[in-house]
């Protein structure tokens, strides 16, 4: 078989949870939407739920699945729902629901319920996603409450700019909701992943540990929690082909890398139908048997080059990390000119293989 896979560490997975626990001392909601950034929503539910206050994902379809796989935790859809006929689902289920539209609260006093609702009320604090207005946020908590459908409501905002740690934006977000929720006396929910690692000060009951969880930083710069991150994910594969060049030969589609001298050259069973970035240049770091070398020329379908130059000991089958705990998601994405989260969540075609270790 092809030896490209994505080894999982389910016990640096717990790490991060609990380090997102431990540095907030709130109640924390594991956000595994989009297939838990790549990783396999269910086994990542699986591997929290003993341990996990709920979960997160971005809609019914995402929810239905951890149900069908067994997961009995809560789960919060973070987009709520899209349309009034899913609310019977939502309650059969017991899911959490967002309210981030005048609409969705419509629909609720529209609609008949068997059992009270756990709804998370979202504001529109300035990023102008999704959210209720400001000014019309205390009403909308009121309405909710009158319906008499509502078992639990939970205030929640989203944060812009959180990953920018010198930003103002934050602060002046964190204004808004507290001013338009002052004196409604429930537990609220304001910190992400940059904002659970950045932003201490935040007042959050419940916090959303996102891309913290897979052991990737938000930030662009060294940050104290970051570091403490254990990445997740390993992209491995091997070296099927070895070509020794002299100087002047172009490597790859477009010859885009033209070697200047005698090179070894490795070519690795991964490319970009396996979710490696195909606009990652030359000079992109992997690891190589364990030693360090760099990416050459154009990524291909299937298949990248690497430099085995000064790696004499390499050659076929040598084991190459494309990311993982030696080459950080975060610095293929930095020379990628991309974020950690769109690589990870871009894996595809690869096997997945879940390990303790």
């Amino acid at each position: 078989m092809r030896p490209s896979r994505a080894v999982i560490d389910l016990q640096a997975l717990r790490h991060n949870y609990q380090l997102a626990r431990e540095t907030t001392g709130a109640k924390a909601l594991a956000v595994i939407k989009a297939d838990a950034y790549g990783h396999g929503a269910v086994r990542v539910a699986q591997a929290l739920e003993t341990e996990a206050d709920g979960f997160a994902v971005a809609c019914i379809e995402e929810a239905l699945e951890l149900r069908q796989a067994g997961i009995r935790a809560p789960v919060l859809l973070l987009e709520g729902f899209f349309e009034a006929d899913e609310l019977p689902l939502i309650v059969e289920h017991d899911f959490w629901c967002v309210v981030h539209s005048l609409w969705q609260l419509e629909a609720i006093e529209k609609t008949t319920v068997g059992k009270p609702l756990n709804v998370w009320l979202k504001m529109d604090s300035g990023m102008h996603r999704v959210g209720i207005h400001p000014a019309e946020y205390p009403s909308a908590y009121q309405r909710l409450m009158a319906t008499n459908k509502v078992g639990k409501v939970v205030l929640m905002t989203h944060f812009a700019r959180a990953d920018e740690l010198d930003s103002a934006r934050t602060d002046e977000q964190v204004a808004i909701f507290r001013s338009a929720a002052a004196g409604l006396g429930v537990e609220v929910s304001l910190r992400n992943s940059p904002g659970v690692m950045g932003w201490p000060s935040v007042p959050s009951d419940w916090v959303r540990p996102g891309i913290m969880l897979y052991g990737a930083t938000p930030f662009d710069q060294p940050q104290s929690v970051a570091d403490r991150l254990q990445p997740v994910m390993t992209l491995e594969s091997k070296v099927i082909s070895v070509r020794e060049l002299p100087a002047g030969e172009p490597i790859g589609y477009g010859g885009t890398f033209v070697t200047d001298r005698t090179m070894r050259i490795g070519v690795v069973a991964v490319g970009y139908a396996d979710g490696y970035p195909r606009q990652a240049p030359t000079g992109t770091p992997v690891m190589i048997d364990g030693q360090r070398s760099q990416l050459l020329g154009r990524v291909s379908m299937d298949m990248l080059c690497v430099d085995l130059t000064h790696v004499p000991s390499a050659g076929l089958g040598s084991r190459v990390e494309l990311w993982g705990k030696n080459v950080r998601v975060s610095d293929l994405a930095a020379h990628a000119g991309m974020i950690p989260y769109q690589i990870l969540c871009n894996l595809k075609r690869v096997p997945r293989v879940y390990t303790e270790a």
